[in-house]
């Protein structure tokens, strides 16, 4: 891996994290940012026309970004209404991270029953990385707090299950930039990581299940609580 600031995490292999044109994935990059960070406004008409003349390309990779912004969730299409921004809100937080919380448990399980030891070396080797960046670099942070979890769910026989995780977490990772983590989220990620490594050591499979849903609740529940407290801020 080399410097971290060139870093960035991959998709587990054989997952397609775009499945677009080249032209198609660059615009879906563009409008899933504008539509994270408020440009595009919850409940705005997405106009393939305007979009196309926004970044200066054809009408065909708007199509395509359009699509697979629909599939992630951050696009609504209504009959005879086309398509428009979905409301980054709570409810679709965590809708999205309880997913998640159902579906981490099992992949963990499958890769305690099958880890080597290069498999806990990596794990080993991305902690360190993780602790000694300790969130100075929160970019930084998430690309190699994605990595560490690759590591766990890469090679899982159910490739539906494995594309389905990257993209919603892929999601939550788009969302979660807007927030600072808290001094206690940040201790039990630490504390977490350590204590799964632990039980993939040992090969304890359901404990280490276990962990993980409460490692991914927590984590949305810390999405939804920096929602909330900016929500009563702009209130107030």
């Amino acid at each position: 891996m080399g410097e971290t600031s060139t870093f960035k995490a991959k998709p587990p292999t054989g997952t397609d994290p775009i499945g677009a044109s080249s032209e198609g994935a660059s615009v879906y990059e563009l409008i899933r940012e504008d539509i994270v960070e408020g440009r595009l406004a919850a409940n705005e008409r997405l106009v393939v026309a305007d979009l196309a003349q926004r970044h200066g390309t054809s009408t065909n990779p708007v199509r395509e970004a359009l699509q697979l912004l629909r599939g992630e969730g951050f696009v609504i299409f209504a009959a005879n209404r086309g398509a428009r921004v979905r409301p980054i809100d709570q409810d679709f937080v965590r809708d999205v991270y309880e997913i998640g919380v159902l579906i981490e448990p099992a992949l963990t399980r499958w890769f305690v029953n099958m880890a080597t030891g290069e498999d806990i070396a990596e794990l080993e080797r991305i902690q360190r990385l993780i602790e000694e960046n300790n969130f100075a670099d929160t970019f930084r942070h998430s690309e190699l707090d994605t990595a560490f979890h690759t590591v766990m769910y890469e090679r899982h026989y159910n490739r539906h299950a494995v594309e389905l995780w990257w993209k919603h977490r892929e999601v939550l990772r788009a969302v979660s930039r807007r927030f600072n983590f808290t001094i206690a989220r940040r201790a039990a990620i630490m504390r977490e990581h350590r204590e799964l490594i632990t039980l993939v050591r040992t090969g304890e499979a359901d404990k280490a299940a276990e962990l993980v849903a409460r490692h991914v609740d927590g984590a949305g529940r810390h999405v939804l609580e920096q929602m909330r407290a900016r929500n009563a801020a702009r209130a107030g």
